[in-house]
């Protein structure tokens, strides 16, 4: 411990703190835009000066560590009068378009230039014109709104260690884009989103598909279901006012019924029916010399990530499609064949975590009905403005349930949502298979649960050690699959999810700002609310599911069978050299 005074207040702080971590032990709050905990820490943005006793400037607290005797002024004129000067040159280049922009009310800017009453026309600068990349079939960049603080360069160089975009020109004619500004689409973006959830402003935002589900629902030709991720219920909150960690799965089933699907569904349930194949066509590999180590394939950010840059690695995916995408083709094929409605007319929904859903509907091999699995997906921002647009009061409303058949989810399949949940419910599931002793069967397997980039362990199974390992974060997927190339490591089963944490930190969650993210883990915070619904459930493993038993005997037969493969399983491709 190191003893410092701040703003004449002595306190004593951890030895290697900056002093805006410091300030924080002191009740104290230093405003923030470039930094971002654990991502980018660069003091560029001059938001976070304050004055250091003996310093010959203000200096950026995020990035300047105290000393012993060190005395800091976080709140002088002369700290105030920086400030509030940096936001107003910021301010004399920006898209001041607040009203309709999508951030305005979440947009770290304009609440630090409403709390230091900034002129929003101080200076007068010069404004380009700005052409807006909206190539991707997932987001939008509108860099006239860019502050060039490099968060999102930081989250795709460093925390998913692909650098598809950043700082191209010099001095005024700065901009971030791709390399040769190419169209973000021609790149090897993986479409996670994370650079969209670390923007302060709304210079990156993903495509809305909001109108498209509005205008299905409005169809009488049309019947549009719902599903919704198990993530989706432990962020959605957040938009609302409620604290992280707030689970609204009852008043989320609620919201989407009043805004008129005809069919509220759970994507629980096709996360159930994703451990029945997955399990089964693990025990398949291990028991017959199949290709290991198997890879989970739930993530389609990874999926991609997997086909840019390690291609040699697709014959170890697993073929299942995703929760999301297996939901669809049960839609449209059993559920469709069940209830005498025609494919065709059918509009199937998704509310994700994730902005890689919206480039996962249109991949090749995702039509089981001869039409595609999903029609829309979007995210859980979209979902929440969607609820706010309909006058809907989410606060308030009743907790419901989804509808049947394909609303029922085990405890095993809600914390897919959380990185190592994939691995525990298919290993609860697996270890059942392999010993036949139900009473026996282990339900956890705590492991493979943390936030930790990379978790590795060991489960002795009927006389056979399983080696696993869990990645998140495509960063640490690079580090594993670099060591498993090598030969320096040695697994049966793979789980990889592309965003660090997992789905309950997808790129399509709700934003929280840097003064939360800095100071909270969010992605431990939303797991919490996965898990306790987990350990509520009465049924805790994917094949305890009544519904999915009745699948399999009214339809699908077994896992891995022939008309399983034909409806659930999909396949994989290299994609060009280029990206490699």
């Amino acid at each position: 411990m190191v003893n410092i005074k701040i703003n004449g207040i002595e306190c004593s702080v951890p030895e290697g703190s900056t002093i805006l971590e410091a300030a924080r032990l002191a009740g104290i709050k230093i405003p923030t835009l470039c930094y971002l905990k654990d991502i980018n820490a660069i003091g560029a943005c001059r938001i976070c000066v304050v004055e250091v006793k003996g310093a010959r400037s203000l200096v950026a607290a995020c990035v300047y560590p105290v000393n012993e005797g060190m005395e800091i002024f976080t709140n002088t004129p002369k700290v105030i009068n920086s400030r509030k000067t940096t936001l107003e040159l910021i301010l004399s280049n920006h898209k001041k378009e607040c009203l309709s922009c999508v951030r305005s009310g979440s947009c770290e800017l304009q609440a630090l230039c409403n709390e230091y009453g900034v002129e929003e026309n101080y200076f007068e600068g010069e404004n380009p014109a700005v052409e807006i990349d909206d190539s991707a079939v997932h987001m939008s960049r509108d860099n006239s709104k860019c502050i060039l603080c490099r968060r999102c360069v930081a989250a795709c160089a460093t925390t998913q260690g692909i650098g598809v975009i950043g700082a191209n020109e010099r001095g005024f004619a700065t901009q971030i884009a791709s390399a040769f500004d190419m169209p973000l689409a021609d790149t090897a973006c993986v479409s996670c989103g994370q650079c969209i959830t670390a923007c302060p402003t709304g210079a990156l935002t993903e495509k809305d598909d909001t109108q498209k589900v509005l205008d299905a629902i409005a169809d009488p030709e049309k019947f549009v279901v719902v599903q919704a991720a198990p993530a989706v219920r432990a962020s959605l909150g957040e938009a609302f006012g409620l604290p992280v960690g707030t689970n609204v799965e009852g008043k989320m089933i609620a919201a989407m019924r009043r805004l008129g699907f005809d069919k509220v569904f759970d994507t629980n349930f096709s996360a159930d029916l994703t451990i029945m194949e997955e399990a089964a066509e693990f025990l398949d590999r291990v028991q017959n010399g199949g290709k290991l180590p198997m890879i989970t394939s739930c993530s389609p950010g990874w999926i991609r990530y997997c086909e840019n840059y390690f291609p040699d690695f697709i014959p170890n995916l697993s073929s299942c499609k995703s929760p999301q995408q297996m939901f669809g083709a049960v839609v449209k094929t059993y559920y469709a064949q069940k209830m005498g409605i025609n494919p065709d007319n059918i509009v199937s929904v998704s509310v994700m975590p994730c902005t890689a859903k919206k480039f996962e509907i249109g991949r090749e091999d995702q039509s089981a009905a001869g039409v595609p699995d999903l029609d829309i997906s979007i995210t859980t921002r979209e979902l929440a403005r969607m609820i706010k647009k309909a006058g809907i009061m989410f606060n308030d409303l009743p907790d419901e349930q989804c509808d049947s058949p394909l609303g029922t989810g085990t405890g095993a399949a809600v914390i897919f949502g959380a990185t190592g949940g994939v691995m525990e419910a298919a290993l609860r599931t697996a270890v059942w298979s392999l010993t036949g002793k139900p009473d026996s069967t282990p339900i956890e397997f705590k492991e493979v649960r943390g936030v930790e980039g990379i978790k590795e362990a060991t489960y002795n199974v009927n006389g056979m050690d399983v080696k696993v390992a869990v990645a998140s974060g495509l960063a640490n997927a690079k580090a594993l699959l670099k060591k498993v190339r090598a030969g320096e490591a040695d697994y049966q089963f793979i789980e990889i999810m592309a965003c660090p944490g997992g789905c309950v930190n997808g790129g399509g969650q709700v934003i929280q700002p840097a003064s939360v993210r800095n100071f909270t883990d969010i992605r431990a915070e939303r797991a919490k609310v996965l898990y306790g619904i987990d350990e509520a459930n009465t049924m805790r493993c994917s094949h305890e599911n009544p519904d999915i038993q009745t699948l399999y005997k009214e339809f699908l037969g077994e896992p891995n069978s022939h008309k399983a493969h034909e409806i659930l399983h999909t396949s994989y491709k290299a994609r060009p050299d280029l990206y490699r």
